[in-house]
């Protein structure tokens, strides 16, 4: 039979919903419809002809609509929600229809009057994130339009998209003027204290807006941010501004640069609940304040049937999300110091970059030499301490340790200063549990400061992975899954998500299925090829599934980066696993894949 010939072309194509359409049928179905059809007569379609569009399909509540350019999809968008703006002005908060508008470009297929592929499904889930009454763009739609319409664009950074493959970099249309005023809703702003900015990384977590229009949901939206600043108090790195504070800007309309200036904070945590039947929507996006380009953004959706559940998770989740967006952007910000004015926490923050390059000797020799100086700068910096113990153990995964005695009582001395400065520094006793339990041998040991850790702050996404490694060395690897899966999500973007995925791996291979640990290692690779330990679990779990291929593929690649491997020197590699026929297994995988003796 002959392939069927379909149309494709490369379009720009704008998806558009109304905010809280089912809220608004069921209070005033006949005066809904009859304000909708009358916005879509006034402005909807007059800005789709001008600007050259074509309406494909409408909804009760949405409408798709192609355009032959990126530029003439933004200007109309812009133009209908400008105009709609103006319009709602007059119009109660609770009785305004408001559009979310998502715009992409990208090749799409056309079959009979309508069209169908990934470039409409991504223009469907952008409109999605988009705010009411605000316009989210593609990455690909902004490098179309950028220069060529006069709008600013705030980088949203990479979004995950429901049923999109790969994250997506986005961007949202700035519709208002955002420059600071002298004076906003009554708060003088002349006369307000201004603080320098802290050393540290610095937050302030503002009320989340309440959108349902029910004051009841007030306090539930109140209780959203006071949560957050509360889980982020656990981090000992952020200075967070106390809820009195921070506060104090509810209902007020503000520039996040001048909340900065006001506060003395780097970033702002911003945030709206917006409730419709049983159904809770939450969105929360991290703003630099010095800049005002938005390095997170995200949003949940839940049931209100158990609603202090909603809360945590979302707390949970968005913590677990910001932390380490926080940690990258201050690490960018060392890297732009001057090597002349380096503190104790820029050099610290040197020292996670060049940990970060796992595979690297010269890296992790450069991390170990600057957590040392940040010592030498701050004697009683305890995650300094933790990280610099921890450079041993990358140092021991990779075989580049000479002298193992003299790393052992490195490591004992690190983490003892770590351990006694840091009682309460979730991120100094997980790095230093870890490194005792590897290093040094000592697993019962380090397997209670990780759970001290982790009962300090439960959102530590790197805890939970420490805590993950250290189950599959006590030979309890079920417990290892639970642990990185929560890791996993609470930090999806990690910069050691393949020692995530790879951790994951080992367990499953431990409990005997190998299909799911070569999936799961294949996985790690994806984020480093050549991380030794997710090789050596590709090679041994590929060998003993029955795929010799993948295995001796993934063994060539690991002898090449560590040519003396051997299975009578693995052992040098290894974590303190108790159980013996663990060892066993791996060592009879690894010698399937063509590990000589």
């Amino acid at each position: 039979m002959g392939e069927e010939r379909v149309e494709r072309r490369l379009a720009a194509i704008l998806a558009a919903d109304i905010a809280g359409y089912s809220r608004l049928m069921g209070a005033n179905e006949e005066g809904t419809l009859a304000q909708l059809k009358s916005i879509r007569t006034a402005l909807v379609d007059p800005a789709v002809a001008t600007h050259r569009g074509n309406i494909v399909k409408t909804t009760g509540d949405g409408m798709l609509i192609e355009f032959a350019s990126a530029v003439d999809a933004v200007r109309c968008a812009v133009e209908i929600q400008r105009s709609l703006a103006e319009q709602n002005a007059a119009v109660p908060q609770d009785q305004r229809i408001e559009y979310r508008i998502g715009i992409h470009v990208g090749d799409i297929i056309f079959d009979d009057d309508d069209i169908f592929g990934d470039g409409v499904n991504i223009a469907a889930r952008l409109e999605g994130i988009a705010e009411p009454g605000g316009v989210c763009m593609s990455d690909d739609a902004y490098r179309q339009v950028r220069g060529k319409v006069e709008i600013a664009c705030d980088d949203i950074g990479q979004q995950s998209l429901k049923n999109i493959a790969e994250p997506m970099q986005a961007w949202r249309v700035r519709l208002t003027d955002q420059a600071a005023s002298a004076e906003i809703s009554g708060l003088d702003i002349g006369q307000s204290q201004v603080f320098p900015p802290s050393d540290r990384p610095s937050i302030a977590v503002l009320a989340f807006q309440n959108m349902s229009g029910d004051p009841e949901q007030e306090y539930f939206a109140d209780g959203m941010a006071e949560d957050i600043i509360t889980a982020l108090s656990r981090f000992n790195a952020p200075l967070v501004i106390a809820r009195n504070s921070s506060f104090t800007y509810k209902a007020h309309a503000v520039d996040v640069k001048q909340v900065g200036r006001e506060l003395g904070v780097r970033y702002v945590l911003e945030g709206s609940v917006r409730k419709a039947a049983n159904r809770v929507r939450i969105t929360g996006q991290l703003v630099d304040t010095a800049t005002g380009a938005h390095i997170w953004a995200d949003r949940y959706d839940g049931e209100l049937g158990d609603i202090f559940d909603l809360q945590d998770y979302v707390t949970e989740s968005v913590v677990g999300a910001i932390a380490p967006a926080v940690q990258k952007a201050e690490i960018e910000r060392a890297k732009r110091k001057p090597t002349t004015s380096l503190d104790a926490y820029a050099l610290y923050l040197r020292g996670l970059a060049r940990l970060h390059q796992f595979g690297n000797r010269q890296a992790n020799g450069e991390a170990l030499r600057l957590f040392n100086s940040a010592i030498e700068f701050d004697p009683e910096f305890a995650s300094a301490y933790g990280r610099a113990a921890f450079c041993y153990l990358i140092a021991k995964v990779n075989g580049w340790i000479p002298d193992t005695a003299n790393a052992i009582a490195e490591v004992k001395k690190l983490t003892q200063r770590a351990i006694e400065l840091g009682k309460d520094d979730a991120i100094a006793l997980s790095a230093s549990g870890n490194a005792l339990a590897f290093v040094v041998g000592d697993v019962g040991v380090g397997a209670g400061l990780v759970d001290r850790a982790l009962a300090l702050n439960s959102n530590l996404a790197e805890a939970w992975n420490f805590g993950g490694w250290v189950k599959i060395w006590l030979g309890e690897p079920e417990a290892a899954i639970e642990r990185f899966a929560r890791a996993l999500r609470l930090s999806p973007l990690d910069p050691w998500l393949m020692a995530m995925r790879a951790g994951t791996a080992y367990a499953h291979f431990f409990l005997d299925r190998h299909d799911e640990a070569a999936s799961w290692a294949a996985m790690a690779l994806q984020c480093s090829p050549d991380y030794g330990p997710g090789l050596r679990i590709a090679a041994a779990s590929n060998a003993m599934a029955g795929r010799p291929e993948q295995a001796h593929k993934a063994m060539a690649r690991l002898r090449e980066l560590s040519p003396t491997l051997r299975l009578s020197n693995l052992k040098d590699m290894l974590g303190p696993y108790r159980r013996a026929e663990d060892v066993a297994r791996y060592e009879e995988g690894l010698r399937q894949a063509g590990l000589p003796e």
